[in-house]
This record gives structure tokens, C-alpha cells and sequence, in this order.
């Protein structure tokens, strides 16, 4: 799939969550009003609100990162667990069919025991290392019956078939230890990121969460009116396509027709969970993280997206910004870590960070700088 992706300077932020509403970007315009005071470590050992605002965003970017990383863990530990239950039910029904074999062979070896024959094929059979060691020491097979054979046949095909299944079994399970780790690995990283950046937070004063408040309102403003900019062009852009060309018709109409009907569908559900809680690792109704938020807004619409940011990226076709339409899937960072349903006129509908609620918000949130692509899912 082509790539779009802005061009960005050297320095620029690379992923993550932003930090919480009184403390998230507006922490970098604090540390310039601060001016130098601010600007280097304190002397009294407590972090200046630049170094704050630093480790605070770095933990939130790391936390959403290793967010992204359980959910994809626990999408691998949810299929690697039905496969080995599957293999399991197998193991067992094939288990059943062995001991009836062995049943079967068991009572040929006693019925020729009943007969006092010597050396009874099918108990020397049933003693053997393996059913090949006997049959080429003795050529069993030319001295049994069609039943008995038929059912040395059967003894010997489960048997083979029980062994495979339960060396598959056991690797399965294996690779769903791992798997486990994994999740377990990236879910408590996520709670210790999260938990240093609520530490640091909680030191700010209140004078400081006030001054940073307000300055945190200037850059929503500046954001908004970035939206509305690109609105402008959006609409510049459409009118001249359609005084240039008349309008599209059959099968290209039809195409856009059919996603900007899906598309309502996936914003009308995302309007619906405005309020609710991001929470990491969730995919609803009650709550949601970015990835969750967005798979679950296109299933309402019909069509299936993978569960984390990085899958969803690659799960449909990359647009220029610029030609971005209500429902597009608008991701951010390098790491692709974040993501947000685009409802036009330059707003998303998404789920941020911890300790926010699902919102409309500019897709300049963070500045133009943090938008890695556009991507069309259906």
C-alpha cells in the first residue's frame, strides 16, 4: 500500500498518548513563558515544568505504544486459546476411538487365550515395542482375520493420528505461554507508565494547573482554526473539481455512494459514545481505547477492521490529507500508535488519552506535525 506520510523535522514527536487536559501540550508554551528559570533543572532537586512536561509526554507516547502492543498480545492469546481448545476436543475424541481399537484388539487376544493357542498373534501383537516391530517379525497380517485385521488397521491409524495431534496440542500450548507473557509484559507496562505520569502530574500546584490551563485553551483555539483552514481547502478543492468535470457516473458513483453511506454509518456510532471513558485495552460499549473506538465505529458500518493501530493502517487505501472524507481512519505519530474517525471539515471523533472521555477534537490536536496518514477502510 502507498505511503503518505508529511515530511517532519528532525525532533519531531514520534508517538503516544498527550497528556491529560490540564497538563498536555500547553506544558511545552509554559516552559517558553517560564524563560530561563523554567527552562534548566531546579536547584532544590524538584523538575522544572519543561522536565515535567518532557517525562510526561514521553510516558503517555510509551504508555499508548505498549497499549497497542496488548491489544495485539491479547488478539493473538484470544486465537492461539480457541486453537488449542480445538486441538484438545480433537486429542480427546481420537483418544475415545483408540481405546475402542484397543478394546477390540483386546478381546481377539483374549478369546485366543480362552482357545489355549500358543502364543497368541493379537496378545503378542498388543506386547510389541510398536505394531511395525511385529508385523516384520512375524507377518502378522498374513495370519489375522479381515476383522481382526481391519481392526489393527483402526488401532494403528488412531494411534498414529492420536500422537501428532498431541505433539500439535503441546506446542500450541507452548506458543500460548509465550503469548501470555507477552500480554502479561505489556500490560504492566502500561500501568507503570501510566502510574509515573499521574505521579509527576500530582506535584503540579494548582497556580501551576491554572496557568497551564489556560494555556492549553490558546492551543485548542489555534487547532480549530488550523480544522477550519483545511475545511476551506477541502471545499476550495471540491468546487473546482466539479466545474471541471461533470459529475461521475456508473460504477465510480456507485463506489462512492456506497462508502459515504458505511461511513455515516461509523460516525453516527462514534457520535454515540461521546462521554465515554478512554480506557486502555478496551473495545466497549462502555469504554474504548483509540484502535478499539475506530474498529468498533466500522463494524456498526459492516466491514471488519483488524484490532490495533498498526493493522488498521494497512487495512484499507491511503488518501492524501487533503482528500480526506467523513470516515477516513486518521492516524498519528511515527509509530502509528494513535488514531482518530475523521467527520470532516479538519475534526476526528476519537478516544485520546487516559483520563479523557471520547470527543470531537481538531485532527491538529497535537500540530501537523504528529498526522502520519489517511486511510480509507472501505
Amino acid at each position: 500500500m502507498a505511503s503518505h506520510r508529511k515530511s517532519r523535522p528532525s525532533g519531531t514527536r514520534a508517538a503516544g498518548i498527550r497528556t491529560p487536559a490540564l497538563a498536555t501540550a500547553a506544558l511545552t508554551s509554559v516552559a517558553l513563558l517560564s524563560q530561563t528559570a523554567e527552562a534548566t533543572p531546579s536547584t532544590d532537586g524538584k523538575p522544572s515544568l519543561e522536565e515535567v512536561e518532557k517525562k510526561v509526554d514521553a510516558l503517555y507516547r510509551q504508555a499508548e505504544s505498549a497499549t497497542e502492543k496488548y491489544n495485539a498480545a491479547k488478539e493473538r492469546t484470544d486465537r492461539q486459546r480457541k486453537q488449542v481448545d480445538t486441538l484438545l476436543d480433537d486429542v480427546a475424541r481420537r483418544t475415545d476411538r483408540l481405546n475402542t481399537a484397543r478394546e477390540e484388539l483386546g478381546s481377539f487376544a483374549a478369546a485366543q487365550y480362552r482357545t489355549g493357542a500358543a502364543a497368541p498373534d493379537t496378545a503378542t501383537f498388543l506386547l510389541a515395542d510398536s505394531p511395525q516391530d511385529y508385523f516384520d517379525q512375524t507377518q502378522l497380517m498374513s495370519r489375522l482375520t479381515s476383522r481382526q485385521k481391519g481392526a489393527v488397521d483402526d488401532y494403528v491409524t488412531e494411534q498414529s493420528a492420536t500422537m501428532e495431534k498431541r505433539q500439535e496440542a503441546a506446542r500450541s500450548l507452548e506458543t500460548l505461554t509465550e503469548t501470555q507473557d507477552d500480554l502479561k509484559t505489556a500490560k504492566t507496562t502500561v500501568q507503570a507508565k501510566l502510574a509515573s505520569a499521574r505521579e509527576l502530574l500530582s506535584r503540579l500546584t494548582a497556580a501551576e494547573k491554572a496557568r497551564l490551563a489556560a494555556i492549553e485553551k490558546r492551543q485548542q483555539e489555534e487547532a480549530a482554526r488550523k480544522a477550519a483552514e483545511l475545511a476551506r481547502q477541502q471545499a476550495a478543492a471540491a468546487g473546482q473539481a466539479t466545474s471541471a468535470t461533470s459529475t461521475p457516473s456508473g460504477s465510480s458513483s456507485a463506489s462512492g455512494s456506497a462508502y459515504a453511506t458505511k461511513a455515516a454509518k461509523a460516525i453516527a456510532f462514534a457520535r454515540a459514545q461521546i462521554g465515554k471513558p478512554y480506557v486502555w485495552g478496551a473495545t466497549g460499549p462502555g469504554s474504548y481505547d483509540c484502535s478499539g473506538l475506530s474498529q468498533a465505529a466500522w463494524k456498526a458500518a459492516g466491514v471488519s477492521l483488524p484490532r490495533t493501530t498498526y493493522d488498521q493502517v494497512n487495512a484499507g487505501t491511503t488518501v492524501p490529507l487533503a482528500d480526506a472524507q467523513p470516515g477516513d481512519l486518521v492516524f498519528f505519530y511515527d509509530d502509528v500508535s494513535h488514531v482518530g474517525i475523521y467527520i470532516g471539515n479538519g475534526m476526528m471523533i476519537h478516544a485520546p488519552k487516559p483520563g479523557a472521555y471520547v470527543r470531537e477534537e481538531s485532527i491538529y490536536y497535537g500540530g501537523e506535525s504528529i498526522i502520519h496518514s489517511v486511510v480509507r477502510p472501505a
